[in-house]
């Protein structure tokens, strides 16, 4: 029995261990994506434009100011997201805490009833409960009933920077592409780089969500092909219209 004990206390702080894998899971998902988000709308600007002029200011212009735009934009969504997040994993940590402090009986029945319901003896139960209790009683409950680390709340000036870098990252695959490629080709060579890319962000969003990647690349390209068909369309009927 104590055997069992000991397991079970030691699998709650391995729980810890997974939850960070999990958060450090979700980080890498969002930078994914991010990076994602930078490649498919910087290259629908710059194509966009490069269907209505030619001109190398005019695209450096539409670049830059897509990708400044676009990473400030994200940054400012993940800030607020993440700050949302956080006061609400702190409201119901402090409504935990006051529990806590006002009835610690109930809370370690509540505890022993979830271990209960987890399949341990009604005996094995209250002793797992009254362990992780006298080790830690708020991170036992956050576990338990919250699924949150106290120790290791969201940061939401991190998420927006990380969220930034991503969208900058992706975003310079096709400004830095219709740049330096020659003129002749730009427009090739931007298109056949946003293509590489996606093809990887696919594969690497795939992997870490341990699906096949050949589903998730196909969405990838084919939505930012479709992206770029669209807005170089665009441009060219504006350029006709306009010209």
């Amino acid at each position: 029995m104590w055997a069992l004990m000991e397991e079970q206390v030691g699998a709650a702080g391995a729980g810890e261990s997974r939850a960070e894998l999990s958060a450090r899971l979700n980080w890498l998902r969002a930078a994914v994506l991010g990076a994602n988000d930078g490649v498919v709308s910087t290259a629908g600007i710059v194509t966009g434009v490069a269907g209505a002029s030619g001109s190398r200011t005019a695209l450096v212009a539409a670049g830059v100011a897509g990708l400044l735009a676009g990473a400030m934009s994200m940054a400012a969504g993940e800030y607020v997201s993440v700050s949302t997040q956080r006061d609400t994993e702190r409201a119901a940590l402090a409504k935990e805490r006051r529990e806590l402090a006002e009835d610690p009986e109930g809370e370690l029945d509540e505890l022993t009833d979830f271990f209960r319901g987890s399949g341990l003896d009604d005996g094995l139960a209250r002793q797992v409960a009254v362990a992780l209790t006298e080790r830690d009683a708020l991170t036992a409950h956050a576990h338990t009933e919250l699924g949150i680390d106290p120790k290791a709340l969201t940061n939401p000036w991190q998420a927006a920077l990380a969220s930034a870098a991503a969208f900058t990252l992706g975003a310079l695959v096709p400004l830095l592409a219709v740049l330096l490629a020659p003129q002749d080709r730009r427009l090739a060579v931007t298109v056949a780089a946003v293509l590489v890319a996606l093809t990887v962000s696919g594969w690497t969003s795939a992997r870490l969500g341990g699906a096949g990647p050949a589903r998730a690349v196909l969405r990838n390209v084919v939505g930012g092909a479709l992206a770029m068909v669209v807005t170089y369309s665009g441009g060219v009927l504006l350029d006709h219209v306009t010209g």
